[in-house]
Formats: structure tokens, sequence, C-alpha cells
């Protein structure tokens, strides 16, 4: 009743007062980025990582690519952000195309390399196709955390779906689906993104009534190519609003418009997540800084504080 009757206030507040006027900076953060394939793209991404690690992630978690096509690259970025970095890298890992055994050598890998956390995914194959467990393979998720908890203790993320996903009969088994991962070892859930801070808040209520008292973490997508957006979307079933799509119309050759449209859209709906209660966000970055640093900033989260800086 307690935490109902702050939102209500939190909520009466944000419409009375300046969207972003004086919030606390009350927020944990976490950032996913993807392996990169060139050396412009690997110095992008570290210069993406080091400016978002002074706002204090609670971790950054690293893609896996699909069939495990990203295999080398994702363990190089992840075991590098081990040795260089405070801050707590979680590595994906899926059940795709590969056997028990050689997923349970990149785990020990991982392990052995420092990382603690893994995002335990089931992932989807190659091209499209319909979902098939490998024979000798993990056959989903539930199994595959299963299987982690066995090699060692790891912090293990899953993912979850306010929209549901794609292959699920049915909202109800989509969140059975979830608790099933939870009871097998994982520590929480991250969302696939969405653009409607209501299916995540009602989500959100239907796993809590279901008996799910594992945090799950809203995905955030900050969105400045709809394109680019709508191909993933159609994947995982998420939908992608017409009022949204008509923001973008008319600013192709508008890139700084485009980046500041996409910035509001983000920023608003973090900002009605946090009227809801949620004070922890995972940003899906594609390797840009500005857009989740912009959002973040808007929170009220600025960087932490160094050593150096204190002696200032």
């Amino acid at each position: 009743m307690t935490s109902n009757l702050n939102s209500l206030a939190e909520a009466r507040r944000a419409a009375a007062s300046p969207l972003f006027a004086d919030l606390a900076g009350d927020i944990g953060v976490s950032f996913e980025f993807f392996p990169p394939k060139t050396e412009k793209m690997e110095a992008q991404l570290w210069d993406t990582f080091r400016t978002l690690e002074p706002l204090g992630p609670s971790f950054v978690s690293v893609t896996y690519g699909a069939g495990g096509s990203t295999r080398e690259r994702t363990h190089a970025t992840v075991a590098r952000i081990a040795a260089e970095s405070r801050v707590p890298p979680a590595a994906h890992l899926t059940c795709v195309e590969a056997s028990r055994a050689e997923i349970d050598e990149v785990a020990r890998a991982y392990w052995e390399a420092g990382v603690r956390h893994i995002v335990a995914l089931r992932g989807d194959v190659p091209g499209g196709e319909p979902y098939r467990a490998h024979p000798d393979g993990y056959a989903n998720a539930i199994e595959l955390v299963a299987g982690l908890k066995a090699i060692a203790p790891f912090d293990i993320s899953v993912a979850a779906y306010p929209e549901t996903h794609p292959d699920a009969t049915c909202p109800q088994s989509d969140l059975d689906n979830l608790k099933r991962k939870l009871d097998a070892g994982a520590t929480r859930a991250i969302t696939q993104f969405f653009f409607s801070p209501d299916s995540f808040l009602r989500f959100r209520d239907a796993a809590a009534a279901a008996g799910i008292e594992a945090p799950i973490i809203p995905g955030i997508l900050p969105v400045s190519n709809v394109s680019q957006t709508r191909r993933i979307a159609d994947m995982c079933g998420t939908a992608i609003p017409a009022w949204m799509v008509s923001l973008f119309d008319g600013l192709d050759d508008h890139p700084a418009a485009r980046q500041l449209v996409a910035a509001t859209i983000a920023a608003e709906m973090c900002r009605r997540l946090y009227a809801g209660g949620v004070r922890d966000f995972h940003f899906y970055t594609l390797n840009r800084a500005e857009l989740s640093y912009a959002i973040c900033h808007l929170l009220g989260l600025r960087p932490v504080s160094t050593a150096k800086d204190q002696a200032a």
C-alpha cells in the first residue's frame, strides 16, 4: 500500500512540475554493448564505455551473436572490461547451435577470466528459422541457467517480455516460463525493449501476482533509426506506436534532430516508469553513448566522483 501511495504522489508531482525537475538521481543503470567487428568499431566501443563508466553502472553486458558467431569477440570484450575496469561485465550466452560441452567450456573460460555475471538466453537461429535445440545442447534458457549454476556460482540474468515472447502460447505461459528460469537459479530479469511504459508496469504487476519476487529491469532502447528498430521489433514481438514513427518522419537527412527526438521520447518514457516506481534501467546503447548518457542525466544521475576529483 505504501509503495502505491508513493507512486501516486510521484505521479502527481511529475504532472504538476517540470518533468525532470529535482529528481533525486536515485536510479541504478546498466548498459549493453555488442562486440566490435573492426578496429574503428572497437575504438568507438571503448570511447562509449569510458563515457558511460563514470555513471557507475551496476554492470555492462556484451551480446553474443546468433549461433555463437561472435564468441571470440564477445569473450575478448568482456575479458578486457574485467581486466581494465571496476565495472562488472556480464557476458551473453545462448543455447543456439552448440552442445552442452561447448557452452560449458565457454562458461568456464569466462569464470577463469574473472567474469561472474552471465546473461543466459535461449537465443535465435540465424536467418530467422524456427528455433530447434541442438541435439546435444541445452534445450532452453531454463536448462542453461541450471547448467551454469552447476559449473560455478554465477550471477545470472535472463530475458523477460512485457509484450509476450513471439513463441509463447499466451502471456500466462510466458510468465510461467520466466518463473521457471528464475527458479532455476537466475537472479534477475531484463526485459526486451518496449515503447509503452504501461506495458512494462502491467507486466511487472502481473509478475508479482504470479509470485515472481526477483527484480525485473526494463530494457530501454533509445531509437534514432526507425527502420532498423522495426526490423528488430518484428523479430521480438515489440509494437512500435504509429505516433512514434510519425515523429521521425522527415528527419532522414537531419541526424542531429533525430538524436534530439530520440532522447526526448526515451527520456519521457523513463520518467513515466520512474513515476511508476522503477529505479533500475538497462540501456541498449548500440555502442553509442550520447542518448543513454543524456537520459541518465535527465533522470538526475551524475558521474561518480573519483578520488582524483575529490582531492582537487
